[in-house]
């Protein structure tokens, strides 16, 4: 009752002047439908036709009538037709203005309920898009991760590939390199067999000549005659190459270069290699330049050239 009371108190107020202006709106009706009919009324007068006829008052003959060609007589226009009378315009109603609702404290809490469910409803399809936005994302991290391991798969398997080729190439070429050094082997031990059996040849060829042996009575070699170079031969190699010795610059010490000397029975040198350097590199330059300028050896007291023969030569000797 008492929210009744307080919906009537907040209801707005009724517009004064409402019954006169009922009255004005039905008189000015009344005068405009007057005024249509009288219209219509004036429309439909019509006039009055008034005819006459002439007689002649002596008998006249008529003279024969020329043959005329009448006009078509005018039809006349057709007569409008009245136009209908409009239907007379309805008379306005006058709406009540509906009162206002009364806002009962029920609706009041539906309202609040109703907007509360809204609400709710619209956190927990929010919450669904975000956790769906969630998993879209983890799903896109996932096929990421999954292609970044396969991606490092395929580059791990090149690797075990190239590696595998690398290794396969390694292993052929130990083979090749063992089946060379096999035969390298077999080819010296071939020569070194072929040297032994010279050896051998020799050692007998020697032993059957042992009577006609030209060495001393103190001598304690094996062979028919010396071969070793004589003790002056020396002498004679260094008055041969010190010559052409070109080392103007100054030495610390007396180092010795030895360097071993082939040459051809004629005493030609056919090739020369430095055995034991002097540790200085100028020096023993020096020397090998030295010996291809001289080009031939001296010959010993025997008649004979020692080859091979290994010379030191020192620069303050």
């Amino acid at each position: 009752m008492q929210a009744t009371q307080d919906a009537v108190s907040l209801a707005p107020p009724h517009p004064p002047g409402m019954l006169r202006a009922l009255l004005l709106a039905l008189i000015a009706h009344a005068l405009l439908l007057a005024a249509l009919t009288w219209g219509v009324h004036w429309k439909q007068t019509e006039s009055t036709a008034v005819e006459a006829e002439i007689w002649s008052s002596v008998t006249q003959q008529a003279a024969p009538r020329e043959a005329v060609v009448e006009p078509p007589t005018p039809v006349p226009p057709p007569q409008p037709k009245p136009e209908p009378l409009p239907p007379p315009p309805p008379v306005p109603k006058v709406e009540q203005p509906a009162p206002a609702p009364v806002v009962r404290d029920a609706d009041i809490a539906l309202e609040r309920e109703k907007k509360k469910r809204e609400q709710e409803k619209q956190r927990q399809e929010d919450l669904l898009e975000k956790q769906q936005e969630e998993k879209r994302e983890q799903l896109k991290k996932a096929a990421a991760d999954k292609k970044k391991q396969e991606q490092k798969a395929k580059e791990l398997e090149a690797q075990r590939q190239a590696q595998a080729e690398a290794d396969a190439k390694r292993k052929a070429a130990d083979a090749a390199a063992a089946d060379a050094k096999r035969k390298t082997d077999a080819v010296q031990a071939q020569q070194q067999k072929a040297a032994e059996a010279a050896q051998r040849a020799e050692n007998l060829k020697r032993m059957q000549g042992l009577a006609g042996a030209t060495g001393a009575a103190t001598a304690t070699g094996s062979a028919l005659q010396s071969t070793g170079p004589s003790s002056s031969y020396a002498g004679k190699v260094s008055a041969r190459v010190k010559p052409n010795i070109v080392f103007p610059d100054d030495i610390a010490g007396n180092p010795t270069a030895d360097v071993e000397v082939r040459s051809s029975p004629d005493g030609t040198i056919i090739s020369r290699r430095l055995v034991k350097s002097s540790g200085v590199k100028a020096w023993d330059d020096a020397v090998l330049k030295a010996i291809d300028k001289t080009e031939t050896m001296p010959r010993d007291t025997d008649g004979r050239v020692p080859s091979p023969l290994i010379i030191g030569f020192s620069p303050k000797n």
